[in-house]
């Protein structure tokens, strides 16, 4: 009877036979076992979890059935919430290079007072003697006289490098503590800053599926010009070959062509009949109208106004020495896994699929002869012969672990979006076209 009552799960269970013929005896509150206790905390704290998850996507998708009906306002939420992605992940990608480099300091300092073990404790050994062995009271005993004045010559030799030893410790372990309250408070805004990112994340693809929703009226015909478009790739020898072949061929592609040559005509047509007018409005912000169904501008007109693609690292520029005894013809930046690629400018969707080594490929025509080209991504969210604003995104970059000819080439194990500017055939350099601001915020 004693064994059962000792039992811990004596409570939990119904008693045998036996047990009931027993003598009685005053029952023994059983207490629940710790880890008990601890799974049902973790339960609890699921199921708040699960419920504010399920809160924000109710949220979400009540916010995208409200975009749907409004194709202005869907586009202006499409913008505004990738913009925000990117900026949340330069902001966390700053933090964790500064958790980095404060890392390393930490570890600096801590290997610094390991290394002066042995110094700390004479320091220490020192301090202590001289606490129990006080200079003589020289007054009360005259004879120690000479005592004294040989400790004095001693401490006079000895104080000041122990002073320095102590002073040098000090500074090293006031520094330790400051760098690790630098650490807690960034790991601390790195939290907020990477919930920020997700709750953003979590928007985009509802209102990605909403955009398209509307752009695939036509979906059988759209699939078979897919197709087509795929087997142009698989046959084409360039770039430049791949873009020709797509405009001769693929009804979508001829269509956006058509399209950006007729804004073309109608931009210079404006421009010669109100040319200060048009500049004024171009002054005043030529991508605030999610409504445009052309370019704001010309291409052309786009220098130093054009947001970059991705946040990230810029690893290789235009003419850079390619490893390979030529120069680069684009730009590659390294992401973060499942980063959004946005437009960098106004155009029409001229080609998406694979191609060749160079992974997911999207070209844009940008009019005026110029198109746009980005490689390396897991997954594009457009449609062939679709206008795309600047900043809309387009696409996504995959974890790393699908390595693309630039990935390789560039030996990174990150992500690594590829950006080309093509005219004419032949590539140029994209560097006057970026936004100042922009380029110093890739680095990262």
């Amino acid at each position: 009877m004693a064994a059962a009552l000792a039992c811990p799960s004596a409570g939990l269970h119904a008693q045998s036979p036996n047990a009931a013929q027993a003598p009685a005896t005053p029952p023994v509150a059983a207490q629940p076992p710790a880890p008990l206790d601890a799974k049902r905390s973790e339960l609890q704290s699921l199921q708040g979890d699960l419920a504010t998850s399920d809160e924000q996507r109710r949220k979400i998708q009540a916010d995208i059935e409200e975009y749907r009906s409004d194709r202005v306002r869907l586009n202006a939420a499409l913008i505004e919430t990738t913009a925000k992605v990117q900026e949340a992940e330069g902001k966390v990608a700053a933090i964790e290079a500064r958790l980095e480099t404060l890392t390393g300091s930490e570890e600096a300092i801590k290997r610094s007072l390991q290394a002066r073990r042995g110094t700390i404790a004479d320091v220490l050994a020192a301090l202590e003697r001289m606490g129990r062995k006080p200079l003589p009271a020289i007054l009360v005993r005259p004879e120690d006289m000479l005592l004294a004045i040989r400790t004095s010559m001693l401490l006079g030799a000895v104080v000041p490098e122990l002073r320095g030893q102590v002073d040098a410790l000090a500074s090293d372990l006031a520094e330790l503590t400051r760098v690790r309250r630098i650490i807690t408070a960034d790991r601390d805004t790195l939290s907020q800053e990477v919930a920020s990112l997700d709750a953003e994340k979590a928007k985009l693809p509802g209102l990605i599926a909403a955009r398209q929703a509307s752009q695939t009226e036509a979906e059988g015909a759209l699939n078979t010009e897919q197709q087509h478009a795929a087997d142009l790739a698989r046959r084409a020898t360039s770039l430049k070959d791949l873009i020709q072949r797509m405009e001769a061929d693929v009804a979508a592609s001829r269509r956006a062509a058509e399209a950006a040559a007729a804004s073309d005509a109608a931009q210079r047509k404006a421009a010669e009949s109100d040319a200060d007018g048009v500049r004024a409005k171009l002054a005043a912000g030529p991508f605030r109208d999610p409504a445009r169904l052309a370019p704001a501008m010309a291409f052309t007109d786009a220098k130093g106004l054009l947001p970059l693609p991705a946040a990230g690292t810029v690893l290789k520029r235009f003419g850079s020495d390619d490893g390979f005894g030529s120069s680069e013809h684009g730009l590659s930046i390294a992401t973060r896994a499942g980063a959004p690629v946005a437009s960098p400018s106004d155009g029409w969707i001229s080609f998406s699929g694979p191609y060749r080594t160079y992974g997911q490929l999207l070209i844009i025509n940008a009019g005026g002869g110029y198109y746009i080209v980005l490689a390396g991504m897991n997954r594009i969210n457009v449609a062939l012969g679709q206008f795309v604003l600047a900043g809309e995104p387009v696409g996504e970059m995959g974890d790393g672990s699908v390595r693309t000819a630039a990935a390789i080439a560039l030996g990174a194990a990150e992500p690594v979006l590829y950006v080309e500017f093509r005219k004419d055939g032949a590539a140029v350099d994209p560097s006057p076209w970026w936004a100042k601001a922009e380029t110093e915020k890739v680095r990262g």
